[in-house]
């Protein structure tokens, strides 16, 4: 009896979990698509940097919700997924900075404030709905802290849209957006060497 009911009370939480990972993972999309948009309009390497500080959002909890009810095989090769699309859109990031960069054009300072604004609500939003679940497990204390550490990013952004409006330069919005890259970069490749060595010791377990 003790049993059934561990397993309905393990069950309701997955489901609980379940639904506000779909509801981060659907607001870090949306802004995703939005910042990506507005930073190309605007010529921002900042916003298209942060907006790939969202698609990581939204990989890391689109694969935590993946693998919430299956085992640590199915974790570890979602997780090698995940790192392999952050590492190619940090490679794309940097590149269109790059062109940027080279094109000379100083971006819209007010573009990047107010989506910038817009972002630092969403991930407010964000660390608000997991704040109660951080303490479930090591995924959605993971998910927790991936929020956690997105409004510094946010900070960053607002920065570089001031000093942008202030000095009427493009190289604060430059040095954002390519240092928000290549931190995404670093992530990356350390969630790629965690994750393939965690497949290989769980496939060599299963032969």
């Amino acid at each position: 009896m003790e049993c059934c009911s561990c397993d309905q009370t393990a069950e309701a939480l997955a489901a609980t979990q379940g639904r506000v990972l779909r509801v981060v993972l659907g607001l870090n999309l949306g802004m995703f698509v939005v910042e990506a948009l507005a930073g190309h309009l605007a010529r921002s390497s900042a916003l298209l940097g942060d907006s790939l500080d969202m698609l990581g959002d939204a990989l890391a909890y689109g694969a935590t919700l993946l693998v919430l009810r299956r085992g640590d095989l199915w974790k570890a090769r979602a997780t090698m997924l995940k790192g392999a699309l952050m590492a190619l859109t940090s490679i794309g990031v940097l590149i269109s900075a790059g062109l940027r960069a080279w094109s000379g054009m100083t971006p819209s300072a007010e573009a990047i404030g107010a989506f910038g604004l817009l972002a630092l609500a969403v991930n407010a939003a964000c660390l608000a709905l997991l704040m109660r679940h951080r303490s479930d497990d090591m995924n959605m204390a993971a998910a927790w802290t991936c929020s956690r550490n997105d409004l510094i990013a946010n900070g960053a952004v607002l920065a570089a849209g001031a000093i942008v409006a202030w000095s009427d330069s493009l190289w604060p919005d430059f040095a954002v957006g390519v240092g928000i890259a290549i931190l995404f970069m670093r992530s990356a490749l350390v969630t790629l060497r965690s994750a393939a060595t965690r497949d290989h010791g769980l496939a060599r377990e299963a032969a």
